[in-house]
């Protein structure tokens, strides 16, 4: 068989495409405090600056064998963008949101005509760039960002929830603005170098919010991000937090390329769920990657690939305190597999 290159083996995976083995890779953060002091940036920097972001982002290659480069490291960048508080991160910790920036719809107006070349997001971009200036011939280069339903939730707070059910009108408007924002976003980092387009959408599950609501208010504007990736030959894959097994049919009908499923779905279950969709997962970031020995993460490795998964990965983000061990541990077993 033909030996690809990470770049050509991970495309043909998300496509469902013969392969010579599995790709070594992480959609969702991956960055450790192990690989901060290998590279030599830290977070919050490393959140904020585009070289120790894009440092950060290649010590997931070479300290720990990820045939991936992928940036950002956390789901705010967005939410900060428009102006909401955000409570700063440690070396250890995410930044998070604590302030919401819209209440009604003529909130929405004021916050039109934004820049997208300014602030942080455009320091992510920044940092494509140079990952793709460096590796994208070779690697795989993934942008990653939070999906329009969660972000919406980050600019109206937990309101939104309730919004969804009570006023239709603003929250058709506030979706329909994030979207289009991600949309943009998402050209500038496929512009920049992005080939790989990951969508975190943590609070936009079927399970919470109802497959009625979910269908009226997640997966239209799904689809009309992947279609724009569709355009420039960028791949999608959707992540949405929990035990998104019944949801799963849902999801697909955006047409995204894979989905993520994190650690409370058996994966065996989840390809019976889709018709075309390429399922990614789904090793515990916490109870195995963080607290377990190598030993345990191959042989907990091993039960997702005897599962059948297409593409073992994190069930979610890497925790910061992540033994670089037992990352490594992971990709030799995801590199010895063939299918």
């Amino acid at each position: 068989m033909v030996e690809y290159t990470p770049k050509e083996r991970l495309a043909r995976a998300l496509k469902g495409q013969p392969v010579d083995r599995m790709p070594a890779v992480s959609f969702t953060q991956t960055g450790t405090v192990e690989q901060m002091e290998a590279s030599g940036a830290f977070w919050p920097e490393a959140n904020e600056d585009a070289q120790k972001m894009a440092a950060l982002a290649e010590a997931g290659h070479t300290v720990v064998g990820f045939e991936a480069v992928r940036v950002p490291f956390d789901i705010t960048a967005e939410a900060e963008f428009f102006g909401c508080k955000i409570k700063a991160g440690t070396r250890e910790q995410q930044p998070s949101v604590v302030g919401h920036v819209i209440k009604e719809t003529a909130d929405i107006e004021k916050l039109s005509g934004y820049d997208i070349n300014k602030g942080r997001i455009s320091v992510v971009c920044d940092a494509i760039k140079i990952l793709a200036d460096k590796y994208g011939k070779e690697l795989p280069i993934m942008g990653s960002m939070i999906g329009p339903f969660s972000l919406a939730q980050h600019l109206n707070g937990d309101d939104w929830f309730m919004n969804i059910f009570t006023d239709e009108a603003f929250g058709q408007a506030l979706i329909d603005f994030t979207t289009d924002f991600n949309i943009a976003y998402a050209k500038k980092m496929a512009e920049n170098g992005a080939d790989t387009m990951v969508i975190i959408d943590p609070t936009a599950s079927a399970q919470l919010i109802g497959a009625q609501f979910y269908e009226k208010f997640v997966v239209p504007y799904h689809r009309r991000i992947v279609n724009a990736m569709k355009e420039l030959g960028v791949a999608t894959v959707l992540h949405i937090c929990g035990d998104t097994t019944q949801g799963l049919a849902l999801m697909e009908v955006c047409g995204v390329d894979a989905i993520s499923v994190d650690q409370s779905v058996n994966v065996a279950t989840a390809m019976d769920k889709v018709d075309r969709a390429i399922i990614i997962g789904n090793l515990d970031p916490v109870n195995v990657l963080w607290n377990k020995t190598p030993e345990v993460v191959r042989q907990k490795s091993k039960e997702v690939l005897d599962a059948g998964v297409p593409i073992l990965a994190p069930g979610c983000g890497i925790v910061s305190k992540t033994p670089t061990e037992n990352l490594r541990a992971m990709v030799e077993m995801i590199k010895e597999h063939r299918y």
